[in-house]
């Protein structure tokens, strides 16, 4: 697992790193984005959708996203 601490950066900081993260994950690897901006619980898994990838869940801070493509 990998985990990207986006703790304290605003919206569109932590889509914006988990973008920049993805080619460099395996499929079926997950992503852990650590991030408290309240957009996040939405823009995450909204960026997901959009860009083909699943969204495991949400725990507090914490978003786990798989790649799939």
């Amino acid at each position: 697992m990998i985990t990207l601490d986006c703790l304290g950066l605003r919206c569109p900081i932590p889509v914006i790193r988990l973008a920049r993260a993805m080619p460099g994950v395996a499929v079926g690897e997950i992503v852990r984005v650590l991030a408290d901006d309240p957009a996040a619980a939405n823009d995450i898994p909204a960026w997901c959708r959009m860009k083909g990838q699943e969204f495991v869940a949400a725990d507090g801070h914490a978003f786990d996203v798989r790649r799939v493509t």
